[in-house]
């Protein structure tokens, strides 16, 4: 009877030790969990450009000039246009952005030396945000305003560079979600200061994929066009010209040339008046000064040469 109570009391210390070093030992056994099962939902969502991959390769192939609707694109347009009256075309632009809810993001004019004689010489750079599905139509305003020297349009497909931020960003949160309730579930010091530095980490890499993201929502909502613009007294003409065409037009250009030449000289002349009576003075008294220097000169060799004469007479 002893032999069994003793044997029943040992497997009763033994079960309540066990007890001990599992509750010890929870914690770090629920973060290795939480870790793993992390790790394996990641490489689930990283499957995901995969699957845009397959998208980019089927746009490719059917070789379409159309923007199909389930994929990110970027559009930018570089134009550069002529105009007679500067402001006004402005002024028209403002309108037209405005009616299309897009915005100036930048702007610089250029109003030309003022020390220009007869032509003025004014440009401006805008860049302008248009929504991306009202950029052709704010690109034939612009073409009915103004003379479109150039255009280029370049349209960047950044699908696969967008799904893979939204993946990343997605399991970032959902790991963000599941070391906050591992941190509740902490028992150890150790165990809550690995969770905190890694969830600080989290943190941080969340804050910098969501600033892409809505980096990329923006250039993907608003097409970006760069304009420039240039005030001119003649359009440039945007069709190739026939030989007679361009005789003509050399002949015209070099006519206006010459014509513009004289028109700077006679601006120089006037405004250069004050100046050139001030050397046209200096320039008489200088005359007047070695004219009378001169006369004297020869006032006194004549006097000599006289009495010269005299001396030998007597």
């Amino acid at each position: 009877m002893k032999k069994y109570l003793s044997l029943i009391v040992s497997l009763v210390l033994l079960a309540a030790l066990l007890t001990g070093c599992g509750s010890a030992a929870s914690s770090t056994a629920s973060y290795d969990r939480g870790v793993a099962e992390y790790a394996v939902m990641a490489d689930e969502v990283a499957m995901a450009p995969a699957e845009g991959a397959a998208l980019k390769n089927t746009a490719a192939d059917t070789g379409s000039t159309a923007l199909p609707e389930n994929r990110k694109w970027i559009v930018t347009v570089n134009l550069t246009a002529e105009t007679d009256d500067l402001d006004a075309l402005r002024s028209a632009l403002d309108e037209k952005i405005a009616a299309l809810n897009g915005y100036v993001e930048n702007q610089s004019v250029n109003n030309g030396s003022a020390y220009q004689s007869s032509r003025r010489y004014r440009s401006a750079n805008l860049t302008i945000r248009i929504p991306a599905g009202q950029v052709d139509a704010f690109l034939r305003d612009v073409g009915g305003l103004a003379n479109i020297v150039r255009q280029n349009k370049s349209i960047e497909d950044v699908t696969l560079n967008y799904v893979a931020t939204e993946s990343r960003l997605k399991a970032l949160e959902t790991e963000e979600a599941r070391l906050l309730e591992l941190l509740s579930q902490a028992e150890t010091m150790s165990d809550l200061l690995e969770i905190e530095a890694r969830l600080s980490e989290v943190r941080g890499e969340l804050e910098n994929y969501a600033s892409q993201k809505r980096l990329y929502d923006n250039q993907i909502d608003y097409a970006t066009v760069y304009l420039s613009i240039e005030e001119v007294q003649e359009y440039t003409p945007v069709e190739e010209p026939t030989l007679w065409e361009r005789i003509s037009k050399g002949f015209k250009d070099n006519l206006k040339g010459v014509g513009d030449d004289l028109l700077d000289v006679l601006v120089w002349f006037i405004v250069s008046i004050p100046y050139l009576v001030v050397f046209a003075v200096v320039i008489t008294i200088v005359v007047l000064v070695i004219k009378r220097i001169r006369s004297r000169r020869m006032a006194k060799k004549s006097a000599k040469k006289q009495k010269s004469e005299d001396s030998k007479e007597s």
